[in-house]
């Protein structure tokens, strides 16, 4: 019966991957360890460490180590020369795909647009829309306090905020609001549409705001 290969060997070896493997460490161990230096060389393409008759190398499918069909090329090389050995699996990882960055909550988004506003800023006129139709609703009920107006045809409302006097939910008010709707887990975005600096109402509750011909 022919001597198992160096190839059969890792082809065992990658069979018995889970299938989101990674990466694997490997030991290929020399029967005759004046035959390591030159195993090593042929496997150079592949980093090889060696400790004696010891090789250890990495294969891995998504950017450490060698590809998997490379290293069954090197490891063919080695059965060629006629020398022989055995390939063991040492350890395995799994792929971990990337997180994808948190989701600002709406307060971080609330105070992301408020910061970006001049310091004297007095008046605002800004709009959340929410992720999905499910939760529009009920992020209307708990942004009451800022008495916010529909925009047909989307998922987003607007509303008025006044800093110090005047029509509009006070900004700390609308960041309450936000935290509520955070806290139930409504995903959305903040957005400050137009904003005025250092008004000074006369007789009235602040600036009358016009958009698409109507008063807000």
């Amino acid at each position: 019966m022919p001597p198992v290969t160096l190839v059969a060997d890792w082809r065992k070896i990658a069979s018995e991957l889970p299938a989101a493997w990674d990466d694997a460490r490997l030991k290929l161990t020399v029967d005759d360890e004046t035959e390591a230096a030159r195993a090593a060389a042929l496997l150079g393409g592949a980093s090889p460490f060696r400790r004696g008759k010891e090789i250890h190398l990495y294969a891995g499918r998504a950017g450490r180590g060698i590809a998997p069909d490379l290293l069954a090329r090197l490891l063919r090389r080695l059965d060629r020369e006629g020398i022989r050995g055995s390939l063991e699996l040492v350890s395995a990882a799994l792929f971990e795909p990337p997180k994808p960055p948190p989701r600002p909550s709406l307060v971080e988004r609330w105070d992301t647009a408020l910061a970006a506003l001049p310091p004297d800023w007095s008046d605002a006129y800004a709009e959340v829309e929410i992720v999905s139709s499910d939760f529009v609703d009920r992020a209307a009920l708990l942004l009451s306090p800022a008495n916010p107006q529909r925009v047909p045809k989307s998922l987003a409302m607007r509303f008025r905020s006044a800093r110090r006097f005047g029509y509009g939910v006070a900004p700390a008010m609308a960041r309450r609001c936000f935290e509520r709707i955070d806290a139930e887990r409504i995903l959305g975005d903040v957005r400050i549409l137009h904003a005025l600096s250092d008004t000074k109402p006369v007789y009235t509750q602040g600036p009358v705001w016009y958009v698409g011909g109507r008063t807000i």
